[in-house]
C-alpha cells in the first residue's frame, strides 16, 4: 500500500485574512492555527497516515508559510499522538548548523520513542535563506531550474551538512575537515583531566573529535527525505545516499526519467525510495473541490510559488506551454475531486509510476477546518483501500 503523509507549509489565515495583509503578524491566526492542525494531526494518527512533515521558512509576514522551526512543530504534535511519525521536508542545510540539526533530530527521535524523520532542503527563498545563511561564505539561495555558480555553492554547502550530520549519527566520535566546515577546529586546546579518564577525542591536550550526543533511537539514524528533487543531478545524490525523494508534480517525461535513474543508480525495484507531492482536496463534488482548490492551491501557487519557477517542471517539453487548469487535473498534477475523481487519478499515475509515497500537500487555513478533516478522512478510508 502507498505510504500517505500530510505535509503542511502551514499557513495561518484564509484567502481574505492573507490578502488584508500583513497576516503572518497576527498571533490569533497562529493560535487558530496550531489548534486546527493538532486536531487534523490526531485524526490523522487516529487512522493510520505515516507522517507529517512541515516546511522550514522565516520571515513569512505574508503569512503563507509560517514555519520557522519545523522541528519544535513535529515535538508539538507527537506529544499529542501515540504512532504518527513526524518530520521536515525540510531543514534548509546551507543555512543551518549541521551540528545542531543532528543534535535537534536526535533529541526529537528520542523524546518521541523513534518517530522522527528527517527531511532536508537547499533553500531557495533568498529573502531569508542569505540572511540565514551569512556566517558560511558565499551561500545563497538557489532557484529551482537554475544551474549557475550560486546553486553550485549552495549544493556544496547542502552535500557538506549531510555528510556531517549523518557522521553525527553514525560514528561516536566525529572528525570533519571540509570546505565549510572544520570540526574541530584545528589546534583547539582541552586539557580537562575528566575528559582523560572517562571521555575520548583529545590527543597530546589538542582537541581531535568530538561526540555529538545523544544519538538517535533509529538506528542508524531516522529515515531522510529530500523535497522536492526535481533535477538528475538531485536524484542521483538521493539514491547514493539512501534519501527518499519527493518530486514535485512534473510532466511525465521528466518524471519517469527520474524513477529510472533512481531504480538505475540505488540498483533497488522501481519506485522505492521514491514518492511524489500532490495537492489533495476531496470534497462532495468536482465543481466543490476544484472551487476549493482554486482559494488554496491555486491562490498559493500563483502567488508564492510560481514566482520562483517551479511551475517549470510541469510545462510541455516540446511546446514550452504551460498545463490549463483541466490539463493539470487530467495529467494527475493535482488530487482534487470526489473520491471517484481522486481514485482514478491515483490508478493513472500508478500505472505510469510505482509508488512508494504520497505526500499530500495540505492546506491548512486556505481550505476551512471541517472540509480539511473530512478529506483527510476520505483519503485514508476511501480512496487508498481502493489502491491496494
Amino acid at each position: 500500500m502507498v505510504k500517505a503523509s500530510l505535509f503542511y507549509l502551514p499557513t495561518v489565515g484564509n484567502r481574505a485574512e492573507i490578502e488584508a495583509g500583513m497576516a503572518g503578524l497576527r498571533p490569533d491566526l497562529y493560535q487558530r492555527m496550531l489548534r486546527e492542525i493538532s486536531e487534523q494531526v490526531r485524526l490523522a494518527d487516529d487512522l493510520g497516515y505515516d507522517s507529517v512533515s512541515f516546511a522550514e521558512h522565516h520571515f513569512h509576514i505574508e503569512g503563507f508559510e509560517l514555519s520557522c522551526n519545523p522541528v519544535m512543530l513535529d515535538l508539538y504534535f507527537a506529544m499529542q499522538t501515540k504512532r504518527i511519525r513526524v518530520g521536515q521536508l525540510g531543514i534548509v542545510l546551507p543555512a543551518a548548523n549541521p551540528i545542531r540539526v543532528a543534535e535537534d533530530i536526535a533529541i526529537l527521535d528520542q523524546m518521541t520513542g523513534g518517530r522522527a524523520c528527517a527531511g532536508f532542503a537547499r533553500g531557495y527563498q533568498r529573502r531569508w535563506v542569505d540572511v540565514m545563511a551569512q556566517q558560511t561564505h558565499g551561500i545563497h539561495g538557489a532557484l529551482p531550474h537554475q544551474h549557475d555558480e550560486i546553486d553550485a555553492a549552495n549544493r556544496a554547502a547542502f552535500e557538506e551538512c549531510f555528510a556531517i550530520i549523518k557522521k553525527a549519527w553514525t560514528e561516536p566520535m566525529l572528525a570533519y575537515q571540509g570546505k565549510y566546515w572544520k570540526i574541530p577546529v584545528e589546534g583547539t586546546p582541552w586539557t580537562l583531566d575528566t575528559t582523560l579518564k572517562w571521555g575520548a577525542g583529545v590527543e597530546n591536550g589538542i582537541l581531535k573529535s568530538v561526540g555529538v550526543v545523544p544519538k538517535p533511537v533509529q538506528q542508524p539514524h531516522p529515515p531522510a527525505f529530500q523535497p522536492f528533487a526535481s533535477s538528475e543531478r538531485s536524484i542521483r545524490w538521493c539514491a547514493r545516499e539512501g534519501v527518499t525523494a519527493i518530486l514535485p508534480a512534473m510532466h511525465r517525461v521528466h518524471e519517469e526519467k527520474l524513477f529510472d535513474l533512481y531504480a538505475e543508480v540505488s540498483g533497488r525495484p522501481k519506485g522505492q525510495g521514491m514518492g511524489i507531492l500532490r495537492d489533495t482536496i476531496i470534497a462532495d463534488s468536482d465543481d466543490e473541490a476544484i472551487a476549493l482548490w482554486k482559494n488554496s492551491g491555486i491562490f498559493c501557487g500563483n502567488a508564492w510559488f510560481e514566482p520562483f519557477g517551479f511551475r517549470k517542471g510541469v510545462m510541455d517539453p516540446v511546446t514550452g506551454a504551460a498545463p490549463t487548469l483541466e490539463q493539470s487535473l487530467a495529467n494527475g498534477y493535482a488530487l482534487v475531486g470526489t473520491v471517484d475523481t481522486v481514485t482514478r487519478s491515483l490508478e493513472k499515475i500508478r500505472r505510469r509510476v510505482p509508488l512508494d509515497w504520497l505526500f499530500c500537500y495540505t492546506y491548512n487555513s486556505l481550505v476551512p477546518h471541517a472540509v480539511l478533516m473530512k478529506s483527510i478522512e476520505r483519503l485514508w478510508t476511501e480512496v487508498l483501500p481502493r489502491l491496494a
